[in-house]
């Protein structure tokens, strides 16, 4: 029993914290970031004000994760981002594939509990900054509302990861919110202030149908008329909840801080006049016996405060892919622009454009220019408006959050402010950590002299040689088809493939490449050749003469025909893939993006990949075949395809496909690391959408590792994850190790990417 006596005053429970890294805000960004730098021995507070991590894409919110792969609706080929949040996404994929909002908050939390370097402080507030000077935090103090507690948290190093930026407008960093003009950076998709200067907040629904009639009576708070007061509502569809209604969107006239309680209101009022006028209005019978299973309570924030840094990123850097020696992460997602009267205005909801591919991103866009001990991350980060409509979605905000939590480890290590990484010419070292931890960074080819493997010589039992996949399926040639082939410099194989036809007709086949060597937008065409079909099966000769300059992957485009079915293949390889000229309405993408002004974008067409169980490859053979899949590439160095598969990939026939890492002398190995392909243009999106497999259909399951005694040192069952990384009990002397894999099934070769050893 606690009996207190009547007293003037009382302070709160107090408790002090004193840590290497602190990190304001529990969103995406911040726990890729947190666990990024906890796994490098960085001790770690990571404070978020809400009850649950994941911003946006937790069950508060419910907004799917995209990035660069942008619902694979764009020309950006194996894109997905790499590191932890790629490791998050296959988690939830195996675990949650139909995309349970609150099974995802699980997945976050249980990696976060996992890393012992992390204190967690959640329903945590920081409402103020304490400062050792003008140009360094010392402190944070922070309330915890469910717990009455205040937290003193003093590091060396912060990171601001808090959407609206909390630590940086205390702190005093240098800001900007609203439009910067067209003028200021050249930018000639700067908006107008007639369409607006700020993206709005949306806050969604999530409805289920009962089987039975249920009846609804709208709160008096309702919007009445749904259909004058929302212009835009009239192209609604009842099967469409959750955020695929990222339209119902409000809130770019007002301040985007501090007038979001308000925003929320006016967002409730269109959520519920909405279902109020589908429920009552006799226009969608259907749903009868649909109910409000779910309404947001926290609106989905886009947009409101950007920090500089000492780069800002802008439209250039996106279209133009122009190339930065400090690039950390990488974007891929449209210019995506919102009109600020949002659900209220008659123009479209959304005014994407696409660059031709995926754009670096610089370290100096992560750091305060002026607070020099403040990291930033997430939506803040030192970009325009502009570029900023690119940068801020979730698995683009993730890739950024896990390049800074690796450049704290490096300033915790080194006793560094961020910009002295730069300035002490260690960027270096930090890409490399990074390229070391699966994050991919265009252009850039990981060199990693502690890894034992790169002196090592390599012995496969097999190599995949791509010179025929068989035919099991026929399609109509209803959309332009084009088969993707990794081809070396010089003149391109002979390809012969099937055609039927109920009558004589013809076939325009094209040869393409892209104008930029990792692109995948084929904007060049090599050469051009109709081919004659009669009635029946067709057997068909494709001799092209182009030369290539340099090695890249070349497009064999079946241009389309109704009359014209071709031959598919059951067989998925690795780095082997089929794209088309299809539509794509959710990103914009109407088969070709065509500006109809000059707004600093490129017209180009839209060649895109099919979900599975669609997307089969082209059935062809290939004279002569592609060696495309030697183990040479276990060295590479990169962990995904780009100009080439870069991956080994085993015989179809071979049993027991087996690499062998040999040394002169015996080598210590602690660690044993391999990168396994978990099909990087598969988006994952993390909730809602549903996922037709648990396990991408490339991964290898099952594999055994053994020295040279013939010992079996490590053996994996099951497996789904890209990278496995293996920590043996006691160091291993040993002058090889081998490593057997198992064929992931009949239709697919086992693949890897690389094997480390350290």
């Amino acid at each position: 029993m606690i009996i207190s006596e009547a007293t003037q005053s009382r302070n709160l429970m107090s408790k002090e914290l004193n840590t290497d890294f602190a990190i304001i805000g529990g969103g995406l960004a911040g726990v890729c970031t947190a666990i990024t730098a906890a796994r490098k021995g960085v001790n770690v507070v990571l404070i978020q004000d809400r009850p649950v991590l994941g911003g946006n894409s937790s069950s508060e919110v419910r907004l799917w994760i995209l990035g660069a792969t942008s619902h694979m609706g764009n020309n950006n080929r194996w894109s997905r981002e790499g590191g932890v949040i790629d490791e998050i996404l296959v988690e939830n994929t195996y675990k949650n594939k139909e995309g349970n909002a609150l099974i995802f908050d699980t997945i976050l939390l249980d990696k976060v509990l996992a890393e012992p370097n992390i204190t967690l402080l959640l329903n945590t507030v920081v409402h103020e900054v304490h400062k050792a000077d003008s140009e360094k935090i010392s402190s944070v103090k922070a309330f915890c509302s469910q717990n009455s507690t205040e937290y003193h948290v003093n590091a060396p190093l912060f990171c601001d990861a808090s959407g609206d930026g909390i630590v940086g407008f205390l702190a005093g960093a240098a800001f900007r919110m609203g439009a910067e003009s067209s003028d200021e950076f050249g930018e000639k998709f700067a908006p107008t202030k007639e369409y607006g200067e700020l993206l709005g907040h949306s806050l969604y629904f999530y409805t289920k149908d009962t089987g039975k009639p249920v009846k609804f009576t709208p709160p008096n708070f309702a919007i009445q008329d749904i259909t004058t007061e929302i212009p835009r509502f009239r192209n609604f569809n009842t099967k469409e909840y959750g955020c695929k209604l990222w339209w119902l969107e409000y809130g770019g006239r007002l301040d985007t801080v501090h007038d979001t309680e308000e925003i929320k209101m006016e967002l409730w009022k269109v959520v519920y006049g909405a279902w109020n006028y589908i429920k009552n209005s006799g226009n969608f019978p259907e749903a009868e016996t649909m109910t409000l299973e779910w309404v947001g309570t926290i609106p989905g924030k886009r947009e409101s405060r950007r920090f500089e840094g000492d780069y800002m990123l802008r439209q250039q850097d996106i279209v133009e892919q122009l190339t930065h020696d400090d690039a950390v992460a990488f974007g891929g997602w449209s210019i995506d622009l919102h009109p600020a009267d949002g659900v209220f205005s008659e123009k479209p909801g959304c005014n994407q454009w696409h660059s031709k591919g995926i754009y670096q991103i610089p370290y100096r866009c992560l750091y305060s220019k002026n607070i020099k001990n403040l990291f930033i991350t997430g939506r803040l980060i030192s970009a325009t408006h502009v570029a900023f409509a690119s940068t801020r979605v979730m698995a683009t905000a993730a890739h950024v959050g896990q390049a800074v939590g690796m450049a704290a480890f490096i300033a915790k290590n080194k006793n560094l402010n961020p910009a002295e990484i730069i300035h002490k010419n260690l960027i270096g070292d930090l890409q490399n950590e990074l390229l070391k931890s699966g994050q991919h960074i265009p252009g850039y080819v990981l060199n990693d002299q502690k890894d034992l493997v790169q002196t090592a010589e390599l012995s496969v039992s097999s190599e995949y040689v791509l010179e025929e996949l068989s035919s099991e399926l026929l399609k109509s040639l209803e959309i332009s088809t084009a088969q993707m082939l990794p081809v070396n410099k010089g003149k391109v194989p002979h390809v012969i493939f099937h055609a039927e036809a109920e009558e004589a007709t013809q076939i325009e086949i094209e040869l393409r490449i892209s104008g930029k060597s990792g692109n995948y937008t084929p904007d060049i065409t090599l050469e051009k050749q109709i081919l004659e079909i009669h009635a029946g099966r067709n057997s068909l000769h494709l001799d092209l003469s182009a030369q290539l300059e340099e090695t890249t992957y070349a497009f064999v485009v079946f241009n389309k025909n109704p009359k014209v079915k071709i031959h598919l293949s059951e067989q998925r390889v690795t780095g082997i893939l089929s794209v088309f000229n299809s539509v794509n309405k959710a990103v914009s993408n109407y088969g070709k993006q065509t500006p109809t002004e000059d707004i600093g974008v490129d017209e180009f067409e839209f060649w895109c990949p099919q979900r599975r169980p669609e997307g089969h490859n082209v059935a062809f053979k290939l004279n002569p075949p592609l060696a495309k899949f030697g183990k040479e590439n276990i060295k590479s160095g990169v962990y995904r395809p780009v100009a080439e598969p870069n991956a080994w990939v085993a015989a179809k026939e071979d049993k027991t496909p087996t690499v062998k890492i040999e040394w002169d002398q015996p080598q210590e190995i602690q660690t044993i690391e391999l990168f396994f392909d978990t099909d990087y243009d598969h988006p994952m999106e993390s909730v809602l959408m549903g996922h037709p497999e648990d396990v991408m259909p490339f991964c290898v399951r099952n594999y055994a590792i053994k020295d040279d005694l013939g010992n079996v040192i490590f053996e994996k069952r099951d497996n789904y994850q890209t990278i496995n990384t293996i920590k043996l009990e006691k160091s291993l002397a040993t002058k090889y190790i081998s490593i057997t894999l198992e064929h992931p099934s009949a239709n697919v070769p086992a693949a890897l990417f690389a094997v480390r050893c350290f």
